[in-house]
C-alpha cells in the first residue's frame, strides 16, 4: 500500500488530489456534536495543501435515499474543516455536477474543495456495478490523484472507496495508515493478555467478531443491550430487557468454545433495571433498581451494568497488557445508566495496557463523557471497518488501495 508521504515525494504541487474522507459527524440540525472524525483527516489535508496540492475532500453523511436532502448535507462539515485547517475551503453543492466542476476548477495550488455529500448520487451505494462505475468516472474526472482517508467507510464496496482508485494513482492517507497500524496490533502482533469489551444493542452485530476473537482473546468482557442474550442463554431470566432469542443457541455455543479453549468469558453479575427506557431529551431522573442478574423482575428491562459488575470488569482489565473496547454498557446519553461505560472508560486509561476504543458509540461516549481522547492508546474512527477487520474479513476500501 503506497503511503501519503511517497507520493508527497513524488510531487503533488498543481495536481487535483481527491481525499475520501469520512466526514459522517453527528448532527443537531446544522449543529455538528463531535467533530472527532473531522479533525482526524486534518493532518492529511493539511500536508497535501501545504505541498501546493490542489485537495477536493468528498464524504458521505447519514443515508440520504440516492437524492439531494438538505438535512444531510456537508457544508456544517466543510465549515468545520476550514475552521479547524485556519483557512478557506470552498463547498461545491453537487458531487459531480456544474458546483463541482466549476469549484475544483477554481482552486489554487494549496487550495481545499469539499463537494457535496457523496451519496446524494445513487451511484455512490449502488450494487449494480456499472452503476457505480460510471460514477466512480464522473468522479475521476475532478482529479489526478486518489488518497484514500476515510477509514470510517472502507468496509463499503462504494464507487468513491472501491471503484475510483483503481481509475486515478492512489495512495493510503495518515489516518488510514494509523488505523491499520493498530488494527494489525489487535491481530498480528498482540501483546498479552488481551482482553475485549463489547458492548451495544445487538448481539448479532458482534457474532462475527466474537467467532473470530475465540481463537485470538484471552479474556472477553459483555456489556450493553446484548449482553441479556447471554444471561439468557445461561438460564436467567431477563425480563423485558432487549432480547434476540433466535441467537441464543449460538451464544451458547460460543460460551461452550471459550471454556474448551481457556478464553474468559466476563458477564454483568448485577444490572440496572426500570420499568421502560429513559427520555434521553429531557434526560429526567429514571429512578433505577440494582438488582443481581439472578433477580432480574419479570416487568423490568436492564439498562446498564450496575456497581459491582463494574468493579469486577475494572479487576479484569487491571492486569491486560492489549485490550480493544467497541460498545457502550449502558444507554451512556442519559446520566442514570451512564456509570458502566464510565467505569470501562476509567479502567482503560488505568491499565497499562495498549487501549483502543473501536469507534461508534464508544468513541461518542468518550467525548460525551468528558474523557480525555489522549489518555487512550488509539481512538478507531470507524466502528463497523474496525469490527470486520477483527473477524478478519477484506475490507473493500483497503484492498482497493493495495499496489
Amino acid at each position: 500500500m503506497k503511503t501519503i508521504d511517497q507520493l508527497l515525494a513524488e510531487g503533488v504541487a498543481g495536481r487535483r488530489v481527491f481525499v475520501r474522507a469520512d466526514l459522517n459527524v453527528p448532527l443537531d440540525g446544522t449543529v455538528i456534536t463531535d467533530d472527532g472524525r473531522i479533525r482526524a483527516v486534518v493532518p492529511t489535508v493539511a500536508k497535501l495543501a501545504e505541498a501546493g496540492a490542489r485537495v477536493v475532500v468528498a464524504s458521505h453523511l447519514g443515508r440520504p435515499k440516492g437524492a439531494p436532502d438538505p438535512a444531510f448535507s456537508l457544508a456544517p462539515a466543510a465549515a468545520r474543516l476550514g475552521e479547524l485547517l485556519g483557512a478557506e475551503v470552498a463547498f461545491a453543492t453537487d458531487t459531480v455536477g456544474p458546483s463541482a466542476t466549476e469549484t475544483v476548477a477554481g482552486l489554487a495550488d494549496g487550495g481545499v474543495a469539499v463537494i457535496e455529500n457523496l451519496r446524494f448520487n445513487p451511484g455512490e451505494t449502488s450494487k449494480d456495478d456499472a452503476e457505480r462505475a460510471a460514477f466512480a468516472e464522473q468522479l475521476a474526472a475532478l482529479a489526478d490523484v486518489y488518497v484514500g482517508d476515510g477509514f470510517g467507510a472502507v468496509h463499503r464496496k462504494h464507487a468513491s472507496v472501491y471503484d475510483l482508485p483503481a481509475l486515478l494513482p492512489h495512495a493510503a492517507g495518515y489516518l488510514i495508515a494509523t488505523e491499520v497500524g493498530v488494527l494489525k496490533k489487535l491481530t498480528d502482533d498482540v501483546r498479552r493478555p488481551y482482553a475485549v469489551v463489547l458492548g451495544g444493542a445487538k448481539v448479532s452485530d458482534k457474532l462475527g467478531v466474537i467467532d473470530h476473537l475465540l481463537d485470538r482473546a484471552d479474556r472477553i468482557l459483555i456489556g450493553g443491550g446484548m449482553v441479556y442474550t447471554f444471561l439468557k442463554a445461561q438460564g436467567h431470566e431477563v425480563g423485558r430487557s432487549l432480547l434476540q432469542e433466535d441467537q441464543i443457541p449460538v451464544v451458547q455455543e460460543y460460551l461452550a468454545r471459550a471454556a474448551e479453549k481457556g478464553v474468559e468469558f466476563v458477564l454483568p453479575v448485577d444490572v440496572l433495571v426500570a420499568s421502560g427506557f429513559p427520555d434521553l431529551k429531557t434526560k429526567a431522573p429514571a429512578h433505577p433498581d440494582t438488582v443481581t442478574v439472578d433477580a432480574i423482575p419479570a416487568d423490568r428491562l436492564g439498562l446498564d451494568i450496575g456497581p459491582e459488575t463494574c468493579k469486577l470488569y475494572a479487576s479484569k482489565l487491571a492486569d491486560t497488557a492489549t485490550v480493544f473496547w467497541n460498545g457502550p454498557m449502558g444507554v451512556f446519553e442519559h446520566p442514570d445508566y451512564a456509570e458502566g461505560t464510565k467505569a470501562v472508560a476509567q479502567a482503560l486509561i488505568e491499565s497499562p495496557a495498549f487501549t483502543v476504543v473501536g469507534g461508534g458509540d464508544s468513541a461518542a461516549a468518550v467525548r460525551i463523557l468528558g474523557f480525555d481522547e489522549n489518555a487512550f492508546g488509539h481512538i478507531s474512527t470507524g466502528g463497523g471497518a474496525s469490527l470486520e477487520y477483527l473477524e478478519g474479513k477484506t475490507l473493500p476500501g483497503l484492498a482497493a488501495l493495495e499496489d
